[in-house]
Formats: C-alpha cells, sequence, structure tokens
C-alpha cells in the first residue's frame, strides 16, 4: 500500500515515524514522509503531539482535513498514533469516529497486522529529514516531576536505549551520508541510569564521536540540576562535538522554579551557565523559558527580563504557559488573562530579538564553518556549529558559485540581521 505518514511535534516523534516507516517498508509499503502532494494514498498516518494546548488543536485540524480527504476519495484510511493517541484514545474514538484506528505506543505494532516491535531496540529508520543530518533519540519517557509536564503521564518513566544500539544506529546513518547527529531526549543528562544504574552520557559521547563520516554532533534537552560536568569535558575532548547546549531553565525565580517542581536555585544556575562558558569558550547557550506560569507575579516576570538581559543566551525560545489536565500544577488553574500571558510574552521575545542582533553583529569578519542545508533563488541556506535544524539561526550565501546541499564550507560573515547571518564562501 502507499502511505503518507504526517508528523506533528518535536523532533522526538520525527524518530518515532522514521522507525516506523521502515517497519512499514519492511513489509512491503511504499512509504512517503509529510507528502503535501494531491496524490491520493491508500493510508494516511498521523503522528500526533499532545504536549500544550496549541500542539493538541494543531493535531486535531490535521486529522480533520485529513478525514475530509477520506471523504472526497484520496484517502482510503487514515490511522492516528502519538501522544494524542496515547493520552486521549476514547475521547477521539468519540469525537472523530471517521478515523479508522488509534493505537498507543503499546499497541503500535498492530498497525497494519506488523509483527510486534520494541521502538528503542530498532537501528533502521527512514529518514524525513534531509540526508545529511538525523536526529539520534537516546532514551524515551522522563522521570523528573515537573508540575507543568504532561510527558510522563504520555510517555512513561525514563527508558535508555543502550550504548551498543546507539552506536550501531549512529553507524548506519552515517553509512547512509548523516554528517550531523542531535541527540534528543526528554531529559539528555539522565541517560542511563535505568540501564547503568548511573548516568552514562559522557561514555555514549565519547564513542559516537569516534564514528567516522560524523562531523557534528549536537545536544538537546540537557537537564540543568546536578548537570554532569564531565559532558564539557568531552566537548573539549572531541572537535565534532558542537560547542552548543540546548538547557531548557523554564525560570529563574526560585518560587516559580520550586511550584514548578524544578529544583535548583537561581544562583545555581547563574553559576552552571557561568561555569559552562568557562570551560568551554565560545559555546552557544540554548534554552527555553516559559512566560504566564500560574503563579508568576509581575515581579517575578521582570526578574526573567533581567536574567535574560544578563545571561544574553545565544538561542532563546518561549512557551506561554499552558494548562494541562492531570499534571501537577493543574489545580493552580490559569488565572493569568491570555492579554497578560501574551504581553508578557512579547517582552521577553522583543528583549530576545535586540540581545540576539547584538550577538550577531559581533560575528561580522569572522569565519565559520557552515553546512548547507537547502537553497532558494537567491541564496544557499546553511547553519553554523551554533545552530540546530529549523529552530536557529541561518547562515545565508548568496549564489554567485556552486555549493552542494550537505556539504560544508568555510564562510565570512559580512553582514547580520536578528536572526540571520550572511556571507560569502572563501
Amino acid at each position: 500500500m502507499t502511505i503518507n505518514i504526517i508528523t506533528l511535534g518535536c523532533s522526538k516523534n520525527s524518530v518515532d515515524s522514521e522507525v516506523l516507516a521502515a517497519q512499514l517498508q519492511r513489509n512491503g509499503h511504499r512509504v512517503f514522509h509529510n507528502s503535501n502532494s494531491n496524490r491520493n494514498f491508500d493510508i494516511v498516518i498521523v503522528n500526533t503531539c499532545a504536549f500544550i494546548h496549541d500542539a493538541k488543536a494543531q493535531a486535531i485540524d490535521e486529522i480533520l482535513y485529513q478525514v475530509e480527504r477520506k471523504k472526497q476519495g484520496f484517502v482510503k484510511k487514515v490511522y492516528v498514533i502519538g501522544c494524542l493517541a496515547q493520552r486521549y484514545e476514547a475521547d477521539l474514538k468519540e469525537s472523530i469516529p471517521e478515523v479508522d484506528g488509534i493505537f498507543p505506543f503499546a499497541r503500535l505494532n498492530e498497525l497494519l497486522g506488523m509483527p510486534r516491535f520494541d521502538m528503542l531496540q530498532q537501528t533502521e529508520r527512514v529518514l524525513s529529514t534531509p540526508l545529511h543530518y538525523a536526529y539520534l533519540k537516546i532514551s524515551e519517557g522522563c522521570d523528573r516531576h515537573c508540575a507543568y509536564c504532561a510527558i510522563p503521564l504520555i510517555r512513561g518513566k525514563q527508558v535508555s536505549k543502550p550504548i551498543e544500539t546507539l552506536v550501531r544506529e549512529a553507524e548506519l546513518l552515517a553509512d547512509k551520508g548523516v554528517k550531523e547527529l542531535m541527540l534528543i531526549a526528554q531529559d539528555l543528562t539522565n541517560y542511563g541510569v535505568d540501564l547503568y544504574q548511573h548516568r552514562d552520557l559522557e561514555r555514549l559521547l565519547r564513542k559516537i564521536a569516534q564514528i567516522k563520516g560524523i562531523e557534528w554532533i549536537r545536544l538537546h534537552y540537557a537537564y540543568p540540576v546536578n548537570f554532569p560536568y564531565e559532558v564539557l569535558d568531552v566537548m573539549n575532548d572531541y572537535p565534532n562535538i558542537c560547542r552548543y547546549m540546548d538547557i531548557p531553565l523554564q525560570h529563574i525565580n526560585e518560587e516559580v522554579l520550586k511550584s514548578m517542581g524544578r529544583g535548583g536555585t537561581s544562583a545555581q544556575i547563574y553559576k552552571l551557565l557561568e561555569r559552562m562558558r568557562e570551560k568551554v569558550p565560545g559555546i552557544a547557550l540554548r534554552s527555553t523559558l516559559i512566560s504566564g506560569y500560574p503563579t508568576e507575579s509581575r515581579e517575578q516576570h521582570k526578574e526573567l527580563l533581567r536574567f535574560v538581559e544578563d545571561i544574553k543566551f545565544d538561542r532563546l525560545g518561549f512557551f506561554s504557559y499552558s494548562q494541562e489536565e492531570g499534571t501537577p500544577a493543574f489545580p493552580l488553574g490559569d488565572p493569568i488573562k491570555e492579554r497578560e500571558k501574551n504581553r508578557r510574552l512579547e517582552e521577553l521575545i522583543s528583549l530576545q530579538e535586540k540581545i540576539s542582533l547584538e550577538l550577531n553583529k559581533k560575528k561580522i569578519g569572522s569565519v565559520l564553518k557552515v553546512i548547507i542545508d537547502e537553497e532558494n533563488d537567491q541564496y544557499y541556506i546553511g547553519r553554523s556549529e551554533f545552530d540546530s535544524p529549523e529552530v536557529d539561526d541561518s547562515v545565508l550565501i548568496q549564489k554567485n558559485e556552486k555549493l552542494n546541499v550537505g556539504d560544508f564550507y568555510s564562510v565570512r560573515i559580512d553582514r547580520a540581521d536578528h536572526f540571520d547571518l550572511y556571507g560569502k564562501k572563501i
């Protein structure tokens, strides 16, 4: 059959879709990722996110769109998998009965009657990314108890993928031409505790860094409390581990952090970020912050603004608080009006835009190693080691000569704006 997998949400979902695609291909089906063509499909599988309200709304909209295409005869069957299927199976069956199948994680193998398989033991994938980069999911689930987060309810406790399996998977990806690996997990720094009774990210990194063909390795979603500093030593030991750390902090005010169940103090966070910059000079720090948490006062919001001004993150993302049923924070309600949430969010975004412009201007005149992701009519669009795909800045190179997508080039930066650098190949 001809199958289109539509993937919504985070990069961890993308990996799940890629593993599923490999299983479907093995069973003789023809699989597409996120095809937006008007071609007909026997089956559309919608891999959903349910992290926050907006993600759930997007998933419902996509399901309804595919159901409509089914009514029009473009699709024969619509299946739903992923986090929304895991959390709201009964509700989906009742509210959208036109869906032909809803498969939580434990029953994913029932899709088209496939043999049972363990997602975390699979190494074969059909990539949905460009062939030169891929995500490597090193664990599933989470043992943290952040009050606002529904992920442990959906994905369960942390289950780490064995090092030997991950190394084999990374080798297979390198054999396919992958040059950049993004290590991802809900809690990267806690990797291995369930398997080896101690955190083992350092050993994993050392092994993957030695795989021939992998030129960049970057780390996503490190937890700040009790951060394993030996990871920074590995970063210094291997030049193919990018000087880049994605460390979601969520807030800086201690009362808010305590209510969030995050642990740690304001002073510890400042010290952690300072030490990272000391141990790895030039490291790009990326974080995410939540604005409008139920207990956040205006003064605590101002403290968050001061924190952003103090640290001057290289990259920073923001979420407006989303009340999620079943989470410890749910009983707090959602008392901050939407208009006030949006105002606070805009203040944070505006401040970070100024900081980003200031930092980018400092790169003018420098030479960066850049990988080319794509091209348009005017530019080749690439990234430096300080930028992850889709979420960070780009380096735009005027099309004066032929460059190859997936290759690295040295680029001198001659112009900058808030979120992009412009340069010439040298």
